[in-house]
């Protein structure tokens, strides 16, 4: 085909419009909701109360804290040596899993990979005021821990203006960190 010729005919391309979605807040209190069926008004809901708190992280467990009388070393590992991660979105939140690469290293990466950690690690991309940003969760039953980064996609999807929007790569960003102050990890597993 010619160039700036479209379709088999040829002729103008046509105009279509462009869309960008514009996200916003808006108080859940100040919904009201209308369900019509054939232009005749069935059902209305809005909500009772004032919106509702942010949920908080649940209480750790007795399995989520760290082994204290676990021995230290000279040793450092950048954390791809003791895991595996993978990482993704859920709106503005990045989720990276951590998983052992054997099960005696797991309560190593309890003690030492710790959600202040990877706050401070992930600092220049989470959004400047929010309070706790990371939070941790251990999955003991497949030696994991799953860290949840809040507002850190800067909008996430479509919204966002970063080369890496769903935070695919973070997972691969935190397996380059460096922890300290480990025994031989590996002649444990050798």
């Amino acid at each position: 085909m010619a160039p700036g010729l479209t379709g088999i005919v040829g002729g103008r391309p046509r105009v279509s419009p462009v869309l960008k979605p514009f996200f916003f807040l808006h108080p859940k209190s100040q919904l009201k909701v209308d369900i019509h069926i054939a232009g005749e008004l069935v059902e209305s809901f809005s909500e009772a109360g004032p919106d509702t708190p942010e949920q908080e992280a649940p209480p750790t467990s007795a399995e989520d804290v760290p082994d204290t009388d676990l021995p230290s070393g000279p040793h450092s590992y950048r954390l791809e040596e003791l895991a595996y991660t993978r990482s993704g979105d859920k709106g503005d939140s990045a989720n990276i899993g951590v998983i052992a690469r054997h099960p005696l290293f797991f309560p190593y990466l309890k003690k030492h990979l710790t959600s202040s950690m990877v706050e401070e690690y992930f600092s220049h991309l989470i959004q400047p005021g929010v309070h706790n940003a990371v939070t941790r969760f251990t999955l003991p039953g497949i030696h994991s821990l799953n860290f949840v980064l809040q507002s850190s996609l800067g909008g996430g999807g479509v919204a966002s203006l970063r080369s890496d929007p769903q935070g695919k790569a973070y997972g691969q960003m935190l397996l380059d960190m460096k922890l300290k102050g480990l025994p031989d990890l590996k002649s444990l597993v050798d």
